[in-house]
């Protein structure tokens, strides 16, 4: 008799994609505006800045807390509370009228954007069959790519024929969205039971993951190095290229990549993907410093979409299976303080190379990331190959 492959896509599996998709949608569609608004409200261009990144700064020191109550919590009520404060949030920015109150909802919205990306990613993979892990993280991944790439560029166009407040509202209606979403999902998410034996001792992190979250930062920094610094690095070298179209080709080459190879994700070991992205990674690098038309940047495109794009998914997934299964809120936590640290060392390495060498060994210079990653899969190469 045939057997059938067990199903990735239910009700419940499918309602939590959308609320994903509107949680990022919520924050990014906010993120390229709030300097300009809150430098608009008389904050001066630093303060601007530095207000803009409490949301990122207070989402990273909330992460181990995140992962610990999602182990502990029903998924659906701090998805609950996660969506709430992120509402809460979008909804301030709107109504705010000083830079005080700005800082106060970025300060709200990281606390919300920390509950909600570990409580939804644990929420969906627990309901995920262990061996479909890879392909079902891939489809969550597409969610966050989906959102990473369309909210910015809506919320500027939306603030070039509406203005800020407008667009905030579009990011207040995305985030009603998850709170409306995640009523009908059936399975509340139920934190599973611990042993009563054993004392729980206070984890920070999920040790099995933590060479996962080193692999991802590595491979990050050159991509968040670029997303600071594309347009001065275009515009430095005189290319005749169109630096705004990168992270659409980007999104559109990675969508393609991740359906491509959903059937390949749960196949094909952990080593093979690490090896395929760090070339990737390469060739992207390899095409931005070679650039000189738009035909080596899609060539660039595709390959940080081949390397850290994908290597982004495979992480989540590996770092899901090698944690026990009463510890996937904090394998979550763990993984995404990797991204966060990667989110906040690239444009600081960027910035620092942007100043200290030659613009055309700008991303050469980066390329020293990649033995590094390497370096981390061979020093923990027992533990992953288990995965």
């Amino acid at each position: 008799m045939p057997t059938t492959s067990p199903k990735i896509f239910t009700r419940d599996t499918s309602l939590l994609l959308v609320a994903t998709f509107c949680y990022m949608c919520s924050s990014m569609l906010v993120t390229p505006l709030i300097v300009g608004f809150t430098h608009g409200l008389g904050a001066s261009t630093l303060l601007a800045g530095t207000i803009a990144s409490m949301m990122n700064l207070c989402s990273l020191a909330l992460r181990p807390i995140a992962g610990q109550l999602t182990d502990r919590v029903t998924k659906y009520r701090l998805a609950l509370i996660g969506g709430s404060l992120i509402l809460v949030a979008t909804a301030g920015y709107a109504l705010s009228v000083a830079p005080w109150m700005v800082f106060l909802f970025r300060l709200v919205n990281g606390v919300g954007f920390a509950l909600s990306s570990i409580c939804l990613a644990t929420w969906f993979s627990g309901l995920l069959p262990r061996d479909r892990m890879g392909a079902g993280m891939g489809y969550y991944g597409m969610m966050n790519a989906l959102g990473m790439a369309i909210a910015p560029a809506l919320g500027i166009w939306i603030y070039h024929q509406f203005g800020y407040r407008t667009a905030f509202g579009l990011a207040s209606v995305a985030s009603a969205i998850i709170l409306i979403t995640i009523q009908f999902v059936g399975d509340r998410g139920v934190a599973p039971q611990r042993p009563t034996k054993r004392p729980h001792h206070l984890r920070i992190v999920q040790p099995k993951v933590v060479p996962l979250a080193l692999i991802l930062m590595l491979l990050s920094i050159p991509y968040f190095a670029t997303q600071s610094y594309i347009v001065a690095y275009v515009a430095d070298r005189h290319l005749p290229v169109s630096a705004g179209s990168f992270f659409v080709i980007y999104a559109i080459i990675l969508l393609v990549l991740r359906l491509a190879l959903k059937d390949y994700f749960d196949r094909v070991g952990f080593r093979w993907f690490l090896l395929a992205g760090i070339i990737c990674n390469l060739v992207g690098m390899w095409g931005l410093t070679v650039m000189t038309n738009n035909w080596l940047m899609v060539v660039a495109a595709a390959g940080l979409a081949g390397g850290y794009g994908l290597m982004y998914s495979v992480c989540q997934a590996t770092a899901l299976l090698v944690a026990p299964v009463n510890e996937q809120g904090l394998a979550n936590s763990t993984f995404y303080i990797g991204m966060d640290t990667g989110m906040v060392l690239g444009p600081i390495i960027g910035g620092a190379l942007f100043d200290a060498v030659p613009i055309a060994w700008f991303y050469p210079a980066l390329m020293v990331t990649l033995p590094l990653a390497a370096l981390v899969y061979l020093i923990f190469r027992k533990q992953l190959r288990r995965s």
